[in-house]
């Protein structure tokens, strides 16, 4: 299979109408490293991991050298104790080089904060370390082949045999599968009526006897994001990898799923900006009827069009990243960012290749390659569905 010519993705996004006020000197420098970074290590090998169907495993040693992973989390078990500004602006990066590969916020941003937020100090020490430097991949494993959104309806169990859990089932559509050290997975403990009574996580090492992993699963787009199916027979773990409390795992899932949607509402309004950028780039350098593109009334609307919709997302994604910072940022909040943001990254993409004509359809230019990856994100971390049942809910 030959790999395909790319052109870079990476691009600056246009300075938007109203400032961001959001971020100091301290977080544009740490913008700098991680652009860097992405323009070096990730965005000249974006066709590779794309053939391969991952990234190549040193990637997150690079990424933990140069401190990009786990940033947030406390500076004692090993990361740098900084706001989640500096999640923020990693996702962004990632999304202005045009990457769709890198699965390093999942790692940070979800896995971490589980154990940060539940584990014990043993836990604690012997993981986020290690999640720091690289030296270990995480994942977190809920969705199961018969089960999605409705996360009561887990069949993967873990049974108490003496001093240890016995775990079997599969879990499908993981994020980070593939070259993951370790998973968190959503395990079925109890038998009562109430099934979100019935969850805990546990964590699962992937050398564990039992524990196996199914080649990259063949998605749409995102084709460099490792995403597989995990299988689980009679895979034995000490009861002490338990995280938090037998029974709680629903609570536990809960609590950070405000922030969860927020990366994806973070990732599609970067997203959509990068769109943006690129096409009005080309529809200056293209020419039609003897000038730009951009020339045509058309364009120029379709163009001030997406640009107002698009700063209208801005003001309120970072409106909602102040009341996170706070701590006050509402469940409803965050679906309707998550729902209206994605929403919008799909409308734009569409009309930005469509500016583009034949070109936009061609995997070489980075706006066909933004077209098919950004379906997904109407998809996980929720469906846009269930994001429209959670705003109606607080009617």
């Amino acid at each position: 299979m030959d790999i395909i010519k790319m052109q870079s993705g990476a691009i600056r996004p246009l300075t938007n109408m109203l400032p961001r006020k959001l971020f100091n000197s301290d977080h544009d420098a740490f913008r700098e490293t991680v652009r860097k970074f992405y323009e070096k290590e990730v965005v000249p090998n974006i066709a590779k991991y794309e053939q391969q169907q991952h990234v190549d495993r040193d990637l997150w040693n690079k990424a933990g050298e140069m401190g990009l992973l786990c940033a947030t989390m406390p500076e004692e078990y090993g990361g740098y104790g900084v706001d989640r500004l500096y999640s923020m602006i990693l996702i962004e990066e990632q999304a202005y080089a045009m990457d769709s590969s890198t699965g390093f916020s999942l790692h940070s941003d979800i896995v971490a904060n589980y154990i940060n937020n539940f584990g014990n100090e043993e836990q604690k020490k012997h993981w986020i370390a290690k999640m720091a430097s690289g030296e270990t991949v995480t994942a977190i494993a809920m969705t199961e082949p018969g089960t999605g959104s409705d996360l009561q309806g887990v069949r993967t169990t873990a049974v108490l045999d003496g001093d240890e859990y016995v775990i079997n089932g599969s879990k499908i559509f993981i994020t980070n599968g593939y070259l993951c050290d370790m998973a968190i997975v959503v395990c079925k403990t109890g038998s009562s009526d109430k099934g979100s009574a019935n969850l805990s996580l546990i964590i699962v090492e992937a050398d564990r006897a039992g524990f196996s992993k199914g080649k990259p699963l063949n998605k749409i787009g995102m084709k460099g994001q490792d995403t597989c199916e995990l299988f689980f027979e009679d895979v034995r773990v000490p009861k002490e990898n338990l995280l938090g409390m037998e029974g709680m795992g629903f609570i536990m899932l809960m609590k950070e799923l405000a922030w969860e949607r927020m990366l994806v509402a973070i990732i599609c309004q970067a997203g959509a900006e990068a769109a943006l950028a690129h096409t009005v780039q080309y529809t200056k350098d293209r020419k039609a009827f003897g000038k730009p593109i951009g020339a045509f009334q058309n364009t120029r609307f379709k163009l001030a069009e997406m640009r107002t919709e698009i700063d209208f997302c801005r003001a309120y994604l970072d409106r909602c990243m102040e009341l996170q910072l706070e701590g006050t940022l509402g469940v409803d909040a965050a679906a309707a960012a998550k729902y209206k943001i994605s929403e919008v990254f799909s409308n734009v993409v569409d009309e930005c290749l469509q500016l583009h004509g034949g070109y936009g359809y061609m995997l070489e230019y980075p706006i066909a390659r933004a077209y098919i990856d950004n379906r997904a994100n109407r998809i996980y971390a929720g469906t846009n569905e269930i994001m429209k049942e959670l705003i109606s809910r607080s009617l």
